[in-house]
């Protein structure tokens, strides 16, 4: 299986090495986007509708790619695919420092949307194939790289815009050290054959079975969306933190979600799935109205905290249930309920900027907040491992 998988001279070690390093590109890049929000905000002259019209360029190209992803992955090694978004995603995030009118950061975000796409699912195929290679689950390993990659970043904002850095200077260096980053570990990548044609859509809508997964999954996803796209924004608007202090609460919100994810098996095992889920939503909910209640840089932060913890977890013990608690199988299942989350954490942190503008920015956090509530009302409703659901 090894001579299958690997390229000669690469063991499942060195493989699990690059691929943990291709999230860490993906989490990192995506990270140094979302620390200059509201910089870049700033400096367009945006409202909060404008941004929330503006960001929606980037789940609108990703959206629109996922059909052409699935294509190319049946027809080309999901090593080569990523390798090629890799590139392409760092090229879009070199240039979003230089958008200097609203249209050019609107297009060069759905640019970055489409790459991220390509970019994210062959990386998450490729993991796949590393996890043949190991008796234990590793893939929540991989997102917890992924989540270190994003902390790590907004670390480095906080240092660059306290010394006054320029946003495309800031840009412009990421995006060429995580391009020689990929192009030298890109080797060490597994040789994986085209994905098995596919007779139904690639991403499809959850059957029933799957759907209360599936909300699960979007509540998740939208509430981490908003608070990767809108800590900063908040943090400038709401608390009126100063400019030094603005990437703060995006950087505490990154140290929890990093440390839930990384003990997220060891709470699983020791106190069930479904009470992590519904601890989990308790933690979104309580943060994000902690933070819309009481807006100042400590009780902000916490809120922030305790959000991260909540939403760090949920997404890969829903992964891990769905493929056991349908009759789809694993597969068809994790695609659906992706199908799902894509649209929380995609669709949804656009909307609170029209929310903002309509109310403020606090109301949509507390509206955001009652996602968790919704994670709450579901978890008892799952069939897990044999238990009876609640009807």
């Amino acid at each position: 299986m090894e001579e299958v998988l690997t390229a000669p001279g690469v063991s499942p070690r060195r493989a699990r090495v690059a691929i943990a390093l291709f999230f860490f590109v993906s989490g990192f890049g995506f990270a140094t986007w979302a620390s200059r929000i509201p910089i870049i905000q700033h400096q367009l002259g945006l409202d909060e509708a404008q941004l929330g019209a503006v960001l929606l360029a980037l789940p609108a190209g990703l959206m629109m790619t996922l059909p052409v992803t699935g294509q190319l992955l049946q027809r080309f090694s999901s090593r080569q695919v990523m390798l090629v978004g890799a590139v392409l995603y760092n090229l879009a995030l070199g240039l979003l420092g230089f958008a200097a009118h609203t249209w050019q950061l609107a297009a060069l975000l759905f640019c970055f949307g489409c790459s991220r796409n390509l970019l994210n699912l062959s990386v998450n195929a490729q993991s796949v194939g590393v996890q043949t290679f190991y008796p234990r689950s590793i893939i929540a390993t991989f997102h917890g790289i992924w989540s270190v990659a994003g902390f790590a970043a907004a670390g480095v904002a906080t240092l660059l815009i306290k010394n006054n850095v320029p946003t495309a200077y800031h840009f412009v260096a990421v995006s060429v050290a995580l391009t020689g980053l990929a192009l030298a570990f890109f080797p060490r990548t597994l040789a994986l054959p085209p994905a098995p044609l596919a007779k139904r859509s690639f991403f499809s809508w959850p059957e029933k079975p799957v759907l209360k997964f599936g909300l699960i999954a979007f509540a998740s996803m939208a509430c981490e969306g908003t608070l990767y796209d809108w800590t900063g924004v908040y943090f400038t608007q709401a608390v009126h933190a100063p400019k030094e202090l603005a990437p703060i609460g995006f950087t505490l919100y990154m140290v929890a979600m990093t440390t839930g994810r990384f003990l997220g098996d060891w709470l699983v095992t020791r106190f069930g799935k479904k009470p992590i889920l519904q601890g989990s939503g308790l933690l979104m909910s309580t943060g994000l109205l902690l933070a819309a209640a009481f807006p100042t840089v400590p009780l902000a932060g916490l809120g922030f905290v305790l959000a991260g913890l909540g939403v760090s977890c949920v997404v890969p013990l829903v992964f891990g249930l769905v493929g056991r608690a349908n009759p789809l199988s694993a597969g068809a299942a994790i695609a659906s309920v992706s199908t799902v989350s894509y649209f929380g954490f995609l669709m949804v942190p656009p909307l609170v900027g029209f929310v903002a503008k309509a109310a403020s920015l606090r109301w949509s956090f507390a509206v955001v907040a009652m996602l968790g509530g919704l994670v709450m009302w579901l978890v008892p409703k799952l069939r897990v491992e044999g238990e009876p659901a609640q009807s």
